[in-house]
């Protein structure tokens, strides 16, 4: 967690996991102050755009013709796809576009590993901030979200779908790890994760990390003009390197402190 601070306002930056093992503790500490001290919480989503996540991948994922999933992979990422179906889970096969399936693999993926939304960081500072009587915003739409994949070239959507089915065996085992790696704060680790997943695909880089992050760092430099306090939690992968946000940030001129 990262603090924006100028004499009148304070913004805290809260890199977040959406999904957690259960029992996971991670508002304790500075993030338990950074709570009870913000005026409003601000997330990619807001409670209704995410509740409303649902409706809109079912309208943006099927694809216009349907494609079997063994024209689309081969070798030893069909067989990745396969092993992964096998263990539970209907990824679309030849009804989705690319991006989706790759979406119900890593909702799979994280299942297997023992990870749940309802244990993540936004569901808890959901029910936190609802308890408070605060008010909750978002980002970013639902739709605008997902179109970020819906609209990425089909070479990068298959080179994604490409990369996951053919770590699928593996993913359980370093999507828990990542989780580990988020609990102690390791922001190396987290980055050196994050970047072997999109380095290898730069459209995705640049319109699911790095445009993001520039439209929420102007977002945060605005939002500095207003007194007050709040606390915004984005994904941990859009808070770290040297185009995270709080990088961004610093490079504007902003003073910036990790406080946990």
């Amino acid at each position: 967690m990262w603090l924006v601070a100028d004499p009148d306002t304070r913004i805290y930056l809260l890199g977040t996991m959406h999904a957690l093992p259960r029992g996971t503790d991670w508002d304790g500490g500075k993030v338990a102050e950074a709570m009870r001290a913000a005026d409003a919480l601000v997330m990619e989503l807001s409670p209704d755009e995410l509740a409303a996540a649902g409706a809109v991948f079912g309208q943006l994922a099927p694809r216009s013709a349907p494609l079997a999933i063994d024209r689309r992979l081969s070798g030893e990422a069909l067989g990745g796809y396969r092993r992964l179906e096998a263990k539970g889970g209907d990824f679309g096969g030849d009804r989705l576009d690319d991006w989706a399936v790759m979406v119900l693999m890593g909702q799979r993926t994280a299942a297997l590993a023992k990870l749940s939304p309802d244990a993540g960081v936004e569901a808890g500072l959901t029910a936190a901030f609802r308890d408070a009587d605060k008010p909750i915003g978002g980002l970013e739409t639902a739709k605008a979200q997902l179109l970020l994949f819906e609209t990425l070239p089909p070479e990068a959507q298959r080179t994604l779908l490409e990369r996951a089915a053919s770590r699928a065996d593996s993913a359980p085992r370093e999507v828990g790890a990542l989780a580990d790696a988020w609990s102690r704060g390791d922001v190396a680790a987290l980055e050196a994760v994050i970047n072997a997943d999109v380095e290898a695909v730069p459209a995705a880089r640049k319109a699911i990390l790095t445009d993001r992050n520039r439209r929420w760092s102007a977002w945060v430099k605005r939002r500095m003009d207003r007194p007050g306090t709040l606390l915004v939690a984005v994904g941990a992968g859009h808070l770290i390197g040297p185009e995270g946000v709080p990088a961004l940030l610093e490079a504007d001129g902003l003073t910036v402190t990790r406080v946990q």
